[in-house]
């Protein structure tokens, strides 16, 4: 892409400072030319001075724009992957029973590109998804080589997880992470991928001269650690170091475009998405998914006077408070209004019709960019947003510190969160605290980055790698990581979701019952289990290989480098000490052999769970302890030492700009996975009723109050049959002027739910409740609830539908 001067400052003879209006124009990365509009001038120039300034930008423009202030071209992107909504095991918890039926908000594929005009370039793509995906990693990039070439490749693209445990799953390629959803789930998989691309797409025809800035700050309440007695395991000299036994500082960049300005932010916050909990059904990007939600709709919306201070209940600022004329509160007008609009019998629709009333759709300015914010994971392996602590169920007490257990029982112990007992509030809560914190670096960021686009790729096979690490007297030693296997603390869950059984955090045994179960599956060999000394064995996923691999061994490692931020991607959890030491060991080998490249203001981040997914990487201490953690780290005590090894030799590749080895290629596993989930046979309604028909309503001629909670159930089909992508299950509407019914929420905010049921289990009938609390922002007027759906026939034909509810009054 060239580009030439978009503005110029001056000084006229009173000292004011006159900014002129020149028509420039831009070619973008298609050859396209286009204008671009500058600032009118703010006080008029004498002619022969007005002539000679645009002489002399032309001349500007001819030797390239070497005074324009971006030193990048930047480009966003953003798309829906929300999945199937109904009865698909949700990933993250590992229980059976938390299947999909609904949608509390949807997830999305956000990603960024940053490009020197004739240089490097690297992607980011943040998932609100439990975790990357080999598997999906891999076709997304397939997809990428066949549109674009060798433009993106595996050695610059990063995908990343956000950790939310409220999303489909059967997406990954190994079996251990696939076992509770029946297999592989294609339609799970199949959202991921598209949105990943189609997010890259829009990211790359996007690209535009840019800057971005970068700023760090603490959130001192969104994040507890969940396994303080592995974390005290940990040397005392090195404890000392930090104030906290989390990590509490969030890095934030700030995306400026050229010509429109802000466009987006991305940070990094160690925290863990269990906010909601293991028996939810909803999806939802819970906390970080929230926190993006928020700053979305807050810099869209630019609400006047606004501080970026939510209150209770006003969760999102509404655009319909102010683009919607107000009624009279209670006017017997207004009543006599919503009494004109009953609800409507379901009727047919267009596929289009539910992306074409969804809010954000029919708000959107389609001349700029939409701007994308996105809240990335990184070392949250032992964070918990369940900051209130964990306690017994059974009895309110504390849990048992060393084993997190209450009675010896992991199954009554649960961690608590802000809003506790309502995890939707505590979810609102965790996500809200990142996005004000975010708001406040990003109004504040003021440190540009500048200097080289760069990155490594590596893949590293974790089978017996050897590993050189310092002895305790002095000197060095080899030693070797282990074929994966996961210990008996590893089926004892966490605070955040327990386990089942008898099984406790802490196990360094483990029991004779469990071990017999265990050789009806794979009896690990003693090297195996010597090599993972001090873990019991409880699934020796490393060496299981039937119906296909249980368990990763090839695993791809990643710097990408924006000037002086540099970004570790890790296709795992790392606990809060072990991702401190690979950033101090990254930074250290950027420092000493940087030749200038680098120097102390090096801004290192991990980006966790990018790429693939191989669950924990603790401490060598904290592993010996054997929390869930440690029990969970999968290629042995040496697992981070290893890392940290691979790393400092793509650190030093970076600094030194070389070619290293790719590495031995991870399979390809698409072609042999096994789904069992039952494909959808047919909906059906009872006789007499239509699809999309009220089955309760709100009363005729109601009125209610901000803060409520409106409930309207619909007769509806199984979600499965259309996810809606970019579209809306749900949607809450508002009549302006009397006669038009506006967007105003949609199953994408979070004050409106759209929650699926069937009353029988194999029942080929269904119900669609939405659940709407009037936040305190909304507008007064006349309502509306309104579902769309898709219903299946037994011979296969979809059909769409749609129905509203009787028209409410909000006073």
């Amino acid at each position: 892409m060239s580009w030439g001067i978009r503005s110029f400052q001056c000084s006229h003879s009173s000292s004011t400072t006159a900014v002129m209006a020149v028509a420039l124009f831009v070619k973008d990365g298609k050859g396209r030319v286009r204008p671009v509009r500058l600032p009118s001038t703010d006080m008029a120039l004498p002619s022969y001075a007005y002539c000679s300034w645009i002489l002399f930008l032309v001349l500007l423009q001819n030797v390239g724009g070497c005074l324009s202030s971006s030193n990048y071209l930047i480009g966003l992107g953003s798309h829906d992957i929300t999945g199937p909504a109904a009865d698909v095991n949700m990933m993250g918890y590992a229980n059976m029973e938390q299947i999909t039926s609904g949608v509390h908000f949807r997830l999305h594929a956000r990603t960024f590109i940053v490009a020197e005009p004739q240089g490097s370039r690297v992607v980011f793509v943040n998932l609100d998804a439990c975790m990357a995906s080999q598997i999906v990693t891999t076709k997304v990039l397939e997809r990428l080589k066949a549109r674009y070439g060798d433009l993106y490749t595996e050695q610059n693209v990063a995908i990343s997880g956000t950790h939310t445990h409220a999303g489909p799953g059967g997406y990954l390629q190994y079996v251990l992470y696939i076992v509770t959803s029946l297999g592989f789930v294609r339609q799970s998989f199949d959202a991921i991928v598209d949105g990943i691309e189609k997010s890259i797409i829009q990211a790359h025809e996007n690209l535009q001269p840019g800057s971005i800035f970068i700023n760090r700050g603490e959130i001192l309440v969104a994040g507890v650690n969940r396994s303080p007695s592995a974390y005290l395991n940990n040397p005392a000299s090195e404890r000392n170091k930090y104030k906290c036994n989390v990590d509490k500082e969030m890095t934030l960049i700030k995306f400026m475009d050229d010509e429109w300005g802000p466009v987006g932010a991305f940070n990094w916050f160690a925290t863990h998405g269990t906010s909601m909990s293991r028996t939810n059904s909803l999806i939802s990007g819970d906390n970080k998914g929230a926190a993006a939600r928020f700053m979305e709709d807050w810099q869209r919306d630019s609400l006047k006077g606004f501080n970026g201070i939510y209150l209770h209940n006003d969760v999102i600022p509404r655009r319909v408070s102010t683009i919607l004329s107000d009624f009279r509160e209670n006017s017997t007008e207004t009543m006599q209004l919503a009494a004109s609009f009953p609800f409507s019998r379901g009727r047919p629709v267009t596929r289009l019709s539910s992306v074409a009333r969804r809010v954000r759709n029919a708000f959107r300015q389609t001349d700029r960019p939409q701007f994308v914010s996105a809240f990335c994971q990184t070392n949250c392996g032992d964070v918990s947003p369940n900051v209130l602590g964990a306690f017994c169920i059974d009895s309110g007490k504390p849990c048992d510190f060393n084993h997190s257990t209450c009675n010896g029982k992991n199954e009554l112990c649960y961690g608590r969160g802000p809003g506790y007992p309502d995890e939707f509030e505590s979810t609102r809560i965790i996500g809200e605290r990142q996005f004000n914190k975010a708001v406040e670096l990003f109004n504040k960021a003021s440190e540009q980055l500048k200097g080289k686009i760069g990155f490594q790729h590596a893949y590293v096979d974790f089978l017996n790698l050897e590993v050189t690490i310092p002895k305790p007297n002095g000197g060095t030693e080899v030693v070797k990581t282990c074929p994966a296997a996961v210990g008996f603390a590893f089926a004892a869950g966490t605070t955040d979701g327990p386990g089942a059984f008898d099984f406790k955090q802490g196990d360094d045994k483990g029991n004779v019952f469990w071990k017999l179960v265990r050789n009806l599956l794979k009896t690990p060999s003693q090297e195996q289990v010597d090599c993972q000394h001090p873990k019991p064995i409880l699934l020796d996923t490393g060496e299981m290989k039937e119906p296909y691999d249980w368990a990763p061994s090839i695993l791809p490692i990643q710097i990408l480098r924006i000037g002086q931020l540099v970004i570790l991607s890790v296709p795992s959890e790392f606990t809060t000490m072990a991702g401190r030491r690979l950033r101090d060991a990254v930074r250290m080998v950027l420092s000493s052999r940087g030749n200038g490249q680098f120097d102390s203001n090096i801004h290192v981040v991990i980006a966790g769970l990018t790429n693939s997914y191989s669950q924990y990487v603790a401490t060598f201490e904290e592993y010996q302890v054997q929390r869930y953690e440690g029990a969970s780290t999968l290629y042995g005590p040496h697992t981070l030492s290893a890392y940290i090894q691979e790393f400092k030799k793509l650190a030093t590749a970076l600094v030194n700009e070389d070619i290293i080895e790719s590495g031995p290629q991870p399979p390809d596993l698409l072609d042999r996975q096994i789904s069992l989930l039952p494909p959808v046979v047919m909906d059906s309604t009872p006789p007499g009723v239509n699809f999309g028909d009220v089955k309760t309503d709100v009363p005729f001629n109601s009125t209610f109050r901000r803060g409520d909670l409106i409930s309207v159930t619909f007769w509806s089909a199984c979600p499965r049959n259309d996810l809606m992508t970019e579209g809306t299950f749900a949607l809450v509407e508002h009549l302006q002027d009397g006669k038009t019914w506006v967007p105003a929420f949609d199953d994408d905010d979070f004050c409106l739910r759209f929650i699926w049921s069937r009353p029988g289990k194999l029942s080929p009938q269904s119900h669609a409740t939405l659940e709407w609390r009037v936040p305190s922002s909304a507008a007064p007027g006349v309502y509306r609830m309104r579902h769309f759906g898709a219903a299946k026939a037994l011979f296969g034909t979809v059909r769409h539908f749609t129905g509203c509810s009787n028209a409410l009054v909000v006073a």
